[in-house]
């Protein structure tokens, strides 16, 4: 299978690890990874802030980009749920990029949900190996799209793993993008409040599913002196099967 990596933004500038091991996983289960060069933002800070025509323009740019591939997969949910939630609303209902939105909809993937609905991936007969606890953080926008909780379940089949309790794990961490920047003090306490659980929850490792939580949660585990690590749940697969160093703690 032809795969097309759509890396998003803040992945690209702040966790590239992560779009990294999307291709390392892919590539070891014997499909084409592709990384379309020319491809921006997805006009999702656009589309929020009710910009309609930059966002517009934004996804024409993702279909041009994406439109020969057979999958898109990305390690964001956040983004994965711009294209599937907004994008087909951004084009009238007789413009030829409506379907083409449509169409780019349907075969757009988080990496986690990719592995298991598309590949249909038995992780366990791959020979995994990994030790230590992992919590895990489930964004509001890949619950949104119905991703959440589909890391635990994947990440349980690898040996040596155990899955360490988040309270309130279902609580949102503050960051929702430009919410971050219009309400910092309401960001920054829930930020703190996610820190601190996940401070209790004994875990070193923390698997996000977005990489604007990421970065608001890990801000708060540092301002507060906790040494966590922050990455994506493909990263913990990639390093389970050897297919990238195990890192340690910040």
């Amino acid at each position: 299978m032809r795969v097309a990596l759509f890396i998003t933004c803040l992945t690209d500038t702040h966790y590239p690890r992560a779009g990294i091991a999307v291709v390392k996983v892919l590539e070891h289960l014997g499909h084409e990874v592709v990384f379309p060069a020319g491809q921006t933002c997805c006009g999702q800070p656009m589309f929020n802030a009710g910009q309609r025509d930059h966002a517009r323009s934004l996804a024409r740019r993702m279909l041009d980009l994406f439109e020969p591939h057979d999958c898109v997969v990305t390690p964001s949910a956040s983004c994965a749920a711009m294209v599937r939630d907004h994008f087909v609303e951004l084009f009238d209902a007789d413009a030829p990029d409506r379907e083409r939105a449509r169409r780019l909809s349907a075969r757009t993937y988080e990496f986690v949900e990719f592995l298991q609905e598309v590949l249909h991936l038995d992780l366990a007969a791959l020979a995994p190996r990994w030790e230590g606890a992992v919590a895990i953080h489930d964004s509001c926008h890949g619950r949104s799209i119905g991703v959440a909780g589909r890391a635990r379940p994947l990440l349980e089949q690898i040996p040596g793993v155990r899955i360490a309790p988040l309270a309130r794990e279902e609580e949102c961490c503050g960051f929702g993008g430009a919410f971050a920047v219009r309400y910092p003090i309401v960001s920054g306490a829930m930020a703190t409040d996610k820190a601190a659980a996940i401070a209790a929850s004994g875990a070193a490792t923390v698997a996000c599913g977005d990489a604007g939580c990421a970065m608001n949660i890990e801000g708060a585990c540092r301002r507060a002196g906790h040494d966590h690590r922050f990455q994506s749940a493909g990263e913990v697969i990639a390093e389970a099967l050897g297919l990238l160093p195990r890192e340690t703690t910040a």
